[in-house]
């Protein structure tokens, strides 16, 4: 009985390694089979993420150089306007000095018609009254004269600048 037990028992033994290579070649061939998988979606994600990181940087290449245009723009719209704005100081500097020897003139004629009026004693009434009226105009007509050339100035400036950021937004809006 002994022998017929062994005979079993080793059947049994035999049975259960079988079935147990069985299950570890199937759990081999299943393990192969999810290592392969996840291999080859690693690959795939791997592939994506390299393309979408060239994509990023080719997209940052074209943003940086767009960045760039507009900049060149903004700083060429600023050297126009600030050449501008030199130009309309020197013409307000040639404006005043023009207004300067206007201003002599009138002085002139001021001094001239005070004089005149001093020499002629039979109408000194009336030329007195004339000469404080012409005094008067010569210096209304210098300061009027001296305030439209500082608002004719600003004018002017306020023109390039408002020039220069129009250019600025034309060259950022494009």
């Amino acid at each position: 009985m002994n022998a017929a037990l062994l005979k079993v028992g080793g059947i049994a033994l035999a049975a259960l390694l079988l079935l147990g290579v069985v299950f570890g070649a199937l759990y081999g061939a299943y393990h192969h089979g999810k290592s392969v998988k996840d291999e080859e979606w690693q690959s795939r994600w791997n592939a994506r993420d390299a393309g979408d990181k060239q994509a990023w940087a080719l997209a940052e290449v074209a943003e940086r150089e767009k960045e760039q245009a507009r900049q060149t723009s903004i700083n060429k719209a600023v050297q126009d306007g600030q050449r501008k704005i030199d130009q309309a100081a020197a013409d307000a500097v040639t404006a005043r000095a023009a207004a300067g020897s206007l201003q002599r003139t009138v002085d002139d004629l001021a001094d001239r018609l005070a004089a005149q009026g001093r020499s002629n004693s039979c109408t000194a009434a009336a030329s007195a009254a004339a000469t404080r009226t012409a005094m008067v105009l010569a210096d209304v007509f210098k300061r009027v004269d001296q305030r439209a050339g500082d608002l004719a100035a600003d004018a002017d400036q306020s023109r390039s600048r408002g020039v220069t950021c129009e250019q600025a937004y034309d060259g950022l809006s494009k």
